[in-house]
């Protein structure tokens, strides 16, 4: 279970995990005017458009903001919607579902299912919205291969799609900040960094795949503080799965992310990985997986579900 790999105490001898290669994302269903690359450059995951969002986002509703995304606004959705639970997407062919999740369930902590809904269905009872239009860009894939990052997927909506909702870190850091523990991301108003591990996650069936990380840099006295907030959120990746040494994990540049956008780790501070729900899509690349459909990385599916319906 990557839980227990990707501990501080992690033996170096393990099997690494593959990590695939792809090349560059083509991206003619997002706007091109005031974007800008986020993520490792020749990175095959790095590409997203972000753009400012406009009013105070954090005071929308979920349907308000999934409105929002359906009329065009690109922009990763840390600190949308006070209060209310965001979710990674992963849409899979029907014949694959089982596969998938029972890779959720050999990988519950970067993989925790929240919503799965019938083949074809483009909603579900957490998001009433439309999956195919309301979250804010999509990335589609082809033989495991990101082929194209896209503002909505209705042309390439498959009717044996199958869409899982996994549990997002973003669910906590209301939690975290309450806490005293500061949200850097949130402070600069950028995408939170993700990096792809050297991690195995357990295999099912035809789904293997490296673990994928989101990392916060916290002040060294407030590292027990954000272990013990965020683990009473285990549904939504829980406490950390690392601390401190990014090169433990295989990760070898923290300026550097896979995914999203870099931030500074201050002195006096540790960098707190926690398990992501981009785990999956990894997994599709790196199993050559025919069709799916995921979102960018960090522009989240946003539920009709309170954060604190996942605290325990």
């Amino acid at each position: 279970m990557p839980t227990r790999r990707a501990s501080a105490q992690v033996n170096r001898a393990r099997p690494q995990a593959r990590r695939p290669a792809f090349p560059q994302v083509r991206s003619p269903g997002l706007p091109q005017g005031n974007a800008w690359w986020t993520g490792r450059q020749g990175s095959p995951y790095c590409r997203s458009v972000h753009y400012s969002p406009r009013g105070n986002v954090a005071d929308l509703s979920p349907a308000r903001a999934r409105e929002r995304f359906r009329a065009g606004e690109r922009v990763p959705t840390a600190g949308w919607c006070r209060g209310w639970t965001q979710a990674n997407l992963i849409a899979v062919p029907s014949g694959l579902r089982y596969e998938l999740l029972l890779f959720a369930q050999l990988n519950p902590q970067a993989c925790p299912v929240l919503d799965v809904g019938e083949p074809g269905a483009w909603s579900t009872p957490l998001f009433p919205g439309d999956l195919r239009t309301d979250l804010p860009g999509y990335r589609l894939y082809r033989d495991g291969r990101p082929v194209a990052d896209l503002g909505d997927v209705r042309e390439e909506w498959r009717d044996d799609l199958v869409p899982f909702l996994i549990g997002c870190s973003f669910t906590f850091e209301a939690a975290l900040l309450a806490a005293g523990v500061p949200v850097r991301h949130l402070e600069l108003g950028t995408n939170v960094p993700m990096y792809v591990t050297d991690v195995p996650c357990s295999a099912a069936g035809s789904l293997s795949g490296p673990l994928v990380v989101s990392m916060r840099p916290v002040p060294e006295a407030l590292v027990a503080t954000a272990v013990e907030v965020s683990g009473r959120y285990p549904m939504v990746h829980g406490a950390p799965v690392h601390t401190g040494d990014p090169a433990a994990i295989g990760i070898a540049d923290l300026a550097r992310p896979d995914f999203g956008d870099p931030v500074e780790v201050r002195a006096g501070e540790v960098p707190l990985f926690w398990a992501c729900g981009v785990t999956p899509q990894a997994a599709v690349m790196a199993s050559g997986v025919e069709y799916a459909i995921g979102h960018l990385p960090g522009h989240m599916a946003i539920l009709d579900a309170r954060d604190d319906d996942y605290r325990v």
